[in-house]
This record gives structure tokens, sequence and C-alpha cells, in this order.
């Protein structure tokens, strides 16, 4: 199969620190590849993978000293997937909403993985106007806000089975690793760690628009003997940064779409302590891979009680259910009824609103 992968330019692929999306789309293009289909990458010049490389930009533009407009390398990007658009049997999008009104227009079946929140409003009313447009869901719950768009499946992330290796034996304290954010609630995961006197240490990014927020609330916390602020990590640090810890604290308070760094602990053996929210739920098995707790004084209780989850039991959950192959498997069957639904004796096409049958 010839299969277009496009990815926003924000960061490489993979990240060199931070980066969600971009993570995940390097993990499925390399699986993908392993399993013997032809990857177009459409992504910054600075990425590293074994697909034909087609680049947005020079860089990832985070990091991008110039602070180039990221508008216009991406609508360049998308109108350049699409000149190539009857080169692939499928394309794959990981971009928000540019590429709609070309994709409805195009020849090659298109779907897009919805990696982010869509408990917004002008998300409704963008997906009623393009309301045959596929969409892939990280998270069942997901996908609640828009009930009425053209879900075709839901499709869980997946991480390199060897990227990360199992850490038996902890060391004593615990990790807090992503974005410092209100929604992500580090203030939180201080407090619960300060309440069982144990070290956090905390691998954490802050974007500007954060930034306010991180020198009102959260830098006048990290002055605590047991507070240490590493800052960002990539993932060569990220294996013994997050293995060696006795829990991942995920005390979030936003409707998380799936997690990453959940998968990424069970990986390690580490196991999670977070609160009920999102994709929480379908992510982790209460008393397995961890605590999912419902309040603050709960997420307290299961930390000071991690040392009753099985490490060994946190991984065989990833391997079960998290590996890349397993993720690219998965999205090879979509990309099958789309390449199918196009090719139906009725001339009739992928996006009628119903599920695919896979």
């Amino acid at each position: 199969m010839k299969i277009a992968q496009v990815a926003p330019l924000f960061e490489s692929v993979p990240p060199r620190r931070y980066g969600g999306t971009e993570r995940v789309v390097s993990y499925l293009t390399e699986a993908l590849i392993e399993q013997g289909h032809e990857v177009t990458l459409f992504a910054s010049g600075d990425s590293r993978t074994r697909a034909r490389l087609v680049s947005g930009s020079a860089r990832g533009l985070r990091l991008d000293p110039t602070g180039p407009d990221w508008l216009m390398h991406h609508v360049m990007m998308v109108d350049e997937v699409f000149e190539q658009a009857a080169s692939f049997d499928v394309i794959h999008f990981h971009l928000d909403l540019l590429h709609y009104p070309l994709a409805r227009r195009c020849a090659t079946p298109c779907l897009t993985t919805m990696h982010g929140r869509l408990d917004l409003d002008d998300l409704r009313t963008l997906h009623r106007h393009f309301a045959t447009h596929p969409l892939v869901s990280i998270s069942d719950i997901q996908r609640q806000p828009l009930p009425q768009a053209n879900w075709c499946a839901t499709v869980q992330h997946g991480l390199p089975r060897n990227l990360y290796t199992f850490h038996p034996r902890p060391q004593d304290y615990f990790a807090f690793v992503g974005r410092v954010s209100p929604e992500k609630r580090l203030d939180l995961a201080i407090e619960i760690a300060l309440a069982c006197k144990t070290r956090l240490r905390i691998a954490a990014k802050v974007d500007p628009v954060d930034r306010a927020y991180f020198e009102r609330t959260i830098a006048p916390l990290l002055a605590h003997p047991l507070i240490e602020y590493v800052g960002e990590v990539g993932d060569d640090a990220k294996d013994d940064f997050i293995g060696n810890a006795r829990a991942l604290l995920f005390p979030i308070d936003w409707p998380e779409p799936f997690g990453l760094v959940m998968i990424e602990a069970f990986a390690c053996g580490t196991p999670v302590i977070a609160f009920r929210r999102g994709s929480v739920p379908e992510v982790m098995q209460h008393g397995i891979t961890g605590w999912i707790a419902d309040d603050l004084l709960q997420a307290i209780d299961g930390a000071r009680r991690i040392d009753q989850i099985d490490r060994r039991r946190c991984r065989e959950a990833f391997e079960r259910r998290y590996t890349s192959h397993k993720m690219a498997s998965r999205y090879v069957q979509v990309y099958q009824a789309l390449i199918d639904a196009r090719t139906l004796p009725d001339g009739g096409v992928a996006g009628t609103g119903a599920a695919l049958p896979l």
C-alpha cells in the first residue's frame, strides 16, 4: 500500500523534545514501513525517518529561532500533498482542518486523526459542513462532543516495543512529564508528592501562552526541597526518568483525548496515578496499571499505596495493547476499508456518516 502521512510542522518527526502528535506520526510511519508499506512522510526537513521525506519547512517551527509563520508553511505543505495525491492509495492527515476543502474533492481517499480536544462550539459547525470527511478518534470518549461526525474507527496510540525498557526496581520519587498548563495540574502533582513526603521530579515544557501561569502559580512551589524541575527531556532521557519513578502523576483537569505519557509509563513498568478525566478510564486499568482517582484525597491515597501495583503487569498491559505494530495494523484496516469504499460497484464513497466495517 502506498501511504502518505501528513504531520504538523511545529516539531520534527520524531520531536527533539516535547511533542505528542509528531511522536505518534513517527511511530506509525516506521511501523508501517516494517509491515512492508511504502510511506511518504510530509513533515519538517529535520525529521528522521525511513520513509520518503517531503519537507514542509527546514526545521520544526517551534524551535526555529527565526520565528517563521506556521500558517504559510502548512498551506504550502498541504498544497504539495494534493499535487502528489494521485501517487498514493490513501492520505492520512494529522493536521487540524486546513486540508478539509481539498480532501473532499480528492480522488484519493483521505482521513484525519483527531489528536486534540473537540469540545469547541466552532468544531461542531465545521464538522456539520464537512460531514462526510472520514475521521479517526484516539479514544472513544474523545468523540462525544462531535457525535454527528463521520467517525470511521478509534485507534489508540502505540509505541515501538523496544523504545522503553522495563524497570523492575524504582527509585524513591514520583515523576511528572508533559506541559506546564492549567489543565495539566502540576500544582496538584506537587501537592500529592508533598502529602506523601516523596520527591517529585518534573520534566515539562512551558509554552509562551502558559508563561504567566507558570510564573504566578507554579514557580513559587518549586522552591520546596522535595521538588525538582528538570525542564523538557527527549526520548533518550525519558526511559530512565519515567522508568525509575515509583509512579507517574497525571492529575489532569481537562478532557484528555489520550495521554501518551501514560503508555510510556506502562512500557517502563511504571504505574500511574491519574484523575478520572477524558480517556483515562479507557487507557488505564484501575488496580492493575495504577490507580484512578476521583479527587485529590483518592489520588494521595493511591500514591501512598502505589507499591501494591505489580510493575510487571504494567509492562504486560503495554505489550498487549499499546505497541506501534498494533496501532499500524489497526490503521491499515481503516485504510483498506476507505479504499474498498471508493471502489464499490455502485460508485459509493466513504463518508456516509456510518462507521466503516472493520
